[in-house]
């Protein structure tokens, strides 16, 4: 027995020497592992690839949707193209077939587009100034496409264009989900007060709460309206000074 440890302190144990051949084992197993786990790496640079790689494709398309508004936006505008008056009229398409345009019942949606309207200096009338002076039959005209009708709506409020947004939506249940979904399309459309088309937006939205339609297209426009507001925009200062020869209205 070791003196050392019958006073008291910590035994000592010996180790044996390693038997010949066994330390150089020992290094060839370690070089080994080092080899084999550097391979995975090098190979993962070798691809570009990182543990950690976040999913940049939103990013990308609402820099991508900025990118278009922005070239939207920069389109010159001659000052006479923006004195001209423009009616805003909203109407929805029903499962029937039938197109309600009661105005009171789209303020908020008027709002989301008019406003922004105005604030690229566009002149537009008010809804009070709408319903004042035109009868509901001439604002339902501008979605049955009755040209005639329309047209003397415009001269009659003294608009030199017309700004018609028409919302559908189709809904039901989801096959795969036991729950109701409703898909809403919003499309706008420019006429001239000749019946010609100067420019036309449209959008798009589906959802699974609910089937309110009204409050799904109010959330479509606030989602998308400055790309809509935008693109409108951009064709209202190219195509408003055009002559006649534009094509006819599509029919809603």
């Amino acid at each position: 027995m070791d003196f050392r440890h019958a006073l008291g302190y910590p035994a000592v144990f010996m180790f044996r020497q390693p038997t010949p051949g066994f330390l150089p084992s020992m290094r060839a197993t370690s070089l080994l592992l080092t080899l084999m786990l550097a391979i995975p790496i090098a190979t993962a640079h070798a691809q570009g690839f990182k543990f950690s790689q976040p999913d940049d494709s939103d990013r990308i398309e609402e820099q991508a949707r900025q990118d278009r508004i922005a070239v939207n936006l920069s389109t010159p505008c001659r000052a006479n193209i923006k004195d001209k008056k423009i009616m805003v009229v909203i109407g929805e398409r029903q499962s029937n077939g039938y197109i309600a345009a009661q105005q009171q019942n789209y303020g908020q949606h008027f709002q989301a587009i008019n406003n922004r309207l105005r604030a690229l200096g566009l002149r537009t009338y008010t809804p009070e100034e709408i319903r004042r002076q035109i009868a509901q039959a001439e604002i339902e005209a501008y979605f049955r496409n009755d040209p005639d009708a329309a047209m003397a709506a415009s001269k009659k409020l003294g608009a030199s264009f017309v700004l018609r947004g028409l919302i559908s939506a189709q809904s039901g249940m989801n096959p795969l989900m036991a729950v109701n979904q409703v898909s809403v399309n919003m499309d706008f459309t420019l006429y001239g007060a000749n019946g010609r088309v100067v420019a036309e937006s449209h959008a798009h939205s589906s959802s699974y709460s609910g089937a309110d339609v009204q409050h799904m297209a109010l959330t479509l426009v606030n989602e998308q309206a400055d790309e809509v507001v935008s693109q409108l925009y951009a064709d209202y200062c190219t195509n408003a000074g055009m002559g006649s020869g534009a094509r006819p209205p599509a029919r809603p």
